[in-house]
């Protein structure tokens, strides 16, 4: 990684001193490849020279390339967009639809029947990657029906060890091929 500070010209200055000394505590945001701090306390401007402005960024080294994933195991990509990837450590694996690998077509139209089934796909694709269920850090949930969410819990919880990973579920306006439910996770290598 790469952490790097920068001097500002003719920019605005950012006096974090005296915000970091404030009552109020400022808003950390941090995201992939960054860290930053924002909010109305942190920032001062200034009308004088601009002193040094400071910014932490932190980048991942050339060597850190994207890796694909596939297998024969679970169903296809239905477009042009690959099973899961690996980067920087992580799983990020595509959502997932109940379809049986060998025919490419749902188990059946029940949700119940199609989280098994994609569930398991899952776990292929996931076994592919080099990870498990139980690396599993975030899920999004995307059901046709959310009234569809207890049963999908109930089937979903034999899968994932606790701790659970982190989870959103949406109900969606529609999903690839009329299914009932797709789910996409992230995983930790």
């Amino acid at each position: 990684m790469t952490w790097a500070v920068f001097r500002s010209i003719n920019s605005p200055s950012l006096d974090l001193t005296t915000a970091l000394r404030s009552t109020r505590s400022p808003l950390v945001a941090a995201g992939v490849g960054c860290a930053t701090f924002a909010g109305v306390s942190l920032f001062r401007m200034s009308s004088s020279k601009s002193p040094p402005f400071a910014s932490l960024s932190v980048s991942a080294s050339s060597s850190a390339k994207k890796k694909v994933v596939t297998t024969d195991k679970a169903p296809a990509a239905l477009g042009p967009y690959s099973q899961a990837i690996i980067a920087n450590n992580l799983l990020f694996v595509s959502g997932v639809l109940g379809l049986v690998p060998e025919t490419g077509k749902f188990v059946s139209d029940s949700v119940e029947d199609q989280t098994e089934q994609l569930l398991k796909n899952m776990g292929e694709i996931l076994k592919a990657g080099g990870a498990d269920y139980s690396s599993v850090v975030k899920t999004t949930i995307m059901l046709a029906d959310l009234g569809d969410f207890k049963k999908v819990n109930e089937i979903y919880a034999k899968y994932f060890p606790a701790p659970s990973p982190a989870r959103s579920t949406y109900q969606v306006a529609a999903l690839p091929l009329n299914a009932k439910i797709e789910i996409e996770c992230i995983a930790t290598l």
